[in-house]
């Protein structure tokens, strides 16, 4: 009996370790598909946890309750109706991450793509030529800042990061790529960017015109890429910008050199802009080899990047302060907020629309938090997340963050915040996000067309960059 006893022990015990072994075999492979999945080899990797999955579905509570049903276009704040080329943007993000996690089935990932596609090949047109600034999501009609019908003219920064989307989509849903063609070649690029990739506003207000160079150090890489997945040569943009640095806890901090006292926006070092670079571009412009960009003298981003995050996490080891830095927006005075580690002159430095100041007003931002602990793992940003992650309703959505000096949530609701939580999420399920390659279509086709040039200034209509003329006054 006692020999039975021993022997029953040893065969449980053997199986035990047998199934203990096959768990962590299993472990190991998961984590291994988990990796080959991740394009890039950046960041947090891997599906999602529960609690990661339920930060989803808080952020996609926001779409459901802001999408238009009768055009599928959704709200920049909660219930409040405007919808830009950002925002078309970021919602595409979104959407790709929903299905991507089973928010939403194939049906209604295409119901909603497909009333975007309409929208983007039937609205209306600033000055007949490109997307305007501002759309009102109940009519799709252009509409001002302050919600009435209008043409104020379009953002080539937020045109390029529609680009990027509409080739993110097109890549990884070929059916739709035809559709983003063709609403692409409704455009006129001839005042938006020049043969070198510089790129141009135009604003319209209280009925005058004015054409402005647009884009500082960060947010203009993120634009310039855009136009390059499309084929137009934005090189330059990336390749040569113009860059200071300072110090700040000892991390050499790059900003915008150009001075902006003529050109009307702060030379500031945000956060957002290098997130968005890492998780979509991998830090680098879109087709060239990895690896290229060094020996083309093109700046590190990624290395900037981290000197960005760095000096955040420098300052919370150095003066306590939890930081999470970036620009946001409001639906009350001062509206835009940039809220920087290097903002004016100065550092964590927080700057609104009209110029002043607003110390009270810096944030522990969502999007920030979010996007630092997705690309750089570790102590620090475990610690942004354990002071972020309770900032939502569960019926509204994300909220834009917590306020640096008192600690209250910032209950501002937005579009881009959520899709931003999303887009976080999807990068460390997928890692980089743009394609590789992507497939020449309709859009290709017509530019191989020597005898259809339609006169828009596409890539195929231009000239070789060629040395700037005398540049028009940046705003």
């Amino acid at each position: 009996m006692l020999r039975r006893r021993v022997l029953g022990a040893g065969v449980a015990l053997a199986a035990s370790m047998l199934l203990t072994n096959c768990g962590v075999v299993s472990s190991q492979v998961a984590k291994a598909k988990d990796a080959a999945l991740h394009q890039g080899n950046v960041g947090r990797y891997g599906r999602l946890t529960p609690q990661e999955l339920q930060w989803a579905k808080v952020a996609w509570r926001y779409f459901e309750n802001n999408t238009n049903p009768d055009n599928g276009l959704v709200n920049s704040f909660d219930r409040y109706p405007t919808f830009s080329m950002w925002h078309a943007a970021d919602y595409m993000a979104a959407l790709a991450a929903a299905h991507d996690f089973g928010l939403v089935d194939t049906r209604e990932f295409d119901s909603r793509m497909s009333r975007l596609l309409k929208f983007l090949n039937t609205m209306d047109l600033s000055e007949g030529s490109l997307p305007s600034k501002l759309y009102n999501s109940m009519t799709g009609k252009m509409v001002s800042y302050a919600n009435q019908p209008g043409d104020i003219g379009w953002s080539a920064i937020e045109v390029g990061r529609l680009l990027t989307w509409m080739k993110i989509i097109g890549g990884r849903y070929p059916q739709y790529q035809e559709y983003f063609d063709k609403a692409v070649l409704r455009w006129n690029f001839c005042q938006v960017i020049d043969n070198c990739g510089a790129m141009f506003g135009i604003s319209r207000e209280n009925n005058q015109r004015s054409r402005y160079r647009e884009g500082r150090l960060g947010y203009e890489q993120v634009g310039a890429a855009g136009f390059a997945a499309w084929g137009f040569d934005a090189s330059r943009i990336w390749d040569e910008p113009q860059i200071e640095s300072v110090t700040i806890h000892g991390v050499r901090v790059p900003y915008d050199a150009r001075d902006p006292r003529s050109t009307g926006a702060p030379n500031s070092a945000l956060t957002m802009p290098y997130v968005l670079m890492g998780m979509e571009l991998g830090w680098r412009y879109p087709g060239r080899i990895p690896g290229a960009a060094a020996t083309s003298g093109s700046p590190d981003y990624r290395a900037m990047a981290e000197r960005v995050y760095q000096a955040q996490e420098a300052r919370f080891r150095k003066e306590g302060v939890l930081t999470a830095r970036s620009d946001y927006q409001m639906r009350e005075p001062p509206y835009a907020v940039t809220d920087g580690v290097f903002v004016s002159g100065y550092p964590w430095n927080t700057v609104g629309a009209d110029g002043k100041e607003y110390e009270k007003l810096a944030l522990v931002s969502t999007r920030a938090a979010f996007g630092m602990w997705v690309l750089w793992p570790g102590e620090y940003t475990d610690r942004l997340m354990q002071a972020t992650q309770a900032l939502h309703q569960a019926e509204r959505g994300w909220f834009e963050g917590r306020l640096e000096q008192s600690g209250a949530a910032l209950e501002t609701v937005s579009l881009t915040t959520n899709a931003m939580v999303l887009e976080t999420l999807l990068f460390k399920v997928r890692g980089r996000l743009m394609p590789e390659e992507t497939k020449s279509g309709y859009f290709a086709r017509k530019l191989d067309d020597p005898f259809a040039r339609p006169n828009q200034c596409l890539p195929s209509e231009r000239p070789m960059c060629m040395p700037a003329a005398t540049p028009v006054p940046a705003r």
